[in-house]
């Protein structure tokens, strides 16, 4: 008998790090977009996002964006933020899973704006890693999502400038200090430091 079980999880968020991708409004406000699905190669970062998210909408627009990597013990911020959209009104399929509209998340997070040096959108202050980036390009997943309130788009974005905190760089090199630096991760919906369990999502099925 095999020790592996088949099983069908309802989402696959199987161990990635949490980015806050920061886009503008076409107010000039800051928005805040939580996710946690995203991978880079070489210096560009691969975004999975929703296709009428606000951030999303921003990104696409705007061409612009910063990605910022909390470290694991800003986990309560990030989840305070988890259940808000920047949409106005709030799309029937997200107010029925619980969001609710959020003017300015960087409040409701308790995060600083960080002036940028080549995009328009601001960095957190409080993430330890964050680039600046800009869209190169827009994929359409090849799942059939018929009849869905929203897509999966796959965007990808070249990073033109990444900025480290001082606390988690070897001294005197272009190096992230491995040892020091602690991300958060999203594993199942649960937030991880250090393989940790630090609390759960509020869309958690346990």
């Amino acid at each position: 008998m095999s020790d592996h079980l088949t099983i069908t999880p309802s989402i696959l968020y199987f161990g990635t790090p949490v980015v806050l991708i920061v886009t503008l409004n076409p107010d000039g406000s800051a928005n805040i977009t939580p996710m946690s699905s995203a991978w880079a190669l070489g210096r560009s970062v691969v975004l999975g996002l929703s296709s009428t998210g606000q951030g999303t909408i921003n990104l696409l627009r705007a061409g612009e964006c910063t990605l910022n990597f909390p470290a694991a013990d800003l986990w309560p911020r990030v989840e305070r933020i988890a259940p808000t959209t920047g949409a106005n009104p709030v799309p029937t399929y997200k107010a029925e899973a619980g969001f609710a509209h959020e003017a300015d998340k960087f409040a409701r997070g308790g995060f600083t704006r960080q002036a940028s040096e080549t995009v328009a959108p601001p960095r957190i202050a409080e993430c330890p890693l964050q680039f600046e980036a800009r869209l190169l390009a827009q994929h359409e997943s090849m799942q059939d999502w018929a009849g869905q309130p929203s897509r999966p788009l796959l965007l990808e974005v070249g990073v033109d400038l990444i900025h480290a905190h001082r606390d988690i760089v070897v001294p005197g090199t272009n190096h992230i200090d491995t040892e020091r630096w602690n991300p958060l991760h999203y594993v199942f919906r649960h937030y991880f430091g250090n393989a940790t369990n630090l609390g759960r999502n509020f869309r958690a099925e346990s």
